[in-house]
């Protein structure tokens, strides 16, 4: 049997793109891993509620609520958490996202050192709650971005890595 060099081609061309699973599996692994971290550190089921984490000019804002507005236990474990983090993250504390992801996530150090010049605030949401970070402080500014893109990109929020134009 003769093959045509072209199929062999093609063939070899739709090999390459194909997604065996391979490079894919360690990432499904290690969002389980977040995902299971995280119900456990947080106090309430992903698969039950929605983050985002939105960039913004002087900071930005994780926003976590109960996909069901009959959810009331998870809204309130989300509004018991975004509370506790707010105050944790004002004292440069994150214990918590280090123990959601398994790494101490970017920018956190720098948070923690310029602590005093960065503000957290906890809003409750009708279905969870936001907490809002800002700061005037340049580096602060930085590293607070740093962070809330490595949050996106690890919980796979789809949001926006950009920082919206004011």
């Amino acid at each position: 049997m003769t093959t045509n060099p072209s199929t062999l081609l093609l063939l070899a061309a739709l090999a390459a793109s194909q997604d065996t699973g391979a490079t894919k599996a360690p990432k499904s692994e290690h969002q389980h891993d977040v995902n299971k971290s995280g119900d456990k550190v947080m106090g309430f089921s992903h698969e039950k509620t929605t983050h985002h984490f939105r960039l913004r000019a002087d900071g930005g804002v994780i926003q976590v609520t109960a996909n069901s507005a009959s959810d009331t236990e998870s809204r309130d474990e989300i509004q018991k958490h975004l509370g506790h983090i707010a105050g944790m993250f004002a004292g440069g504390n994150f214990n918590a996202p280090m123990l959601v992801h398994g790494v101490t996530p970017p920018g956190t150090e720098t948070m923690t050192k310029l602590k005093a010049d960065i503000h957290y605030s906890y809003e409750a949401l009708p279905s969870g709650g936001s907490v809002v970070i800002t700061t005037k402080r340049k580096d602060a500014l930085t590293a607070v971005h740093e962070f809330l893109r490595f949050q996106i990109k690890d919980h796979t929020t789809g949001d926006s890595l950009e920082i919206p134009a004011r």
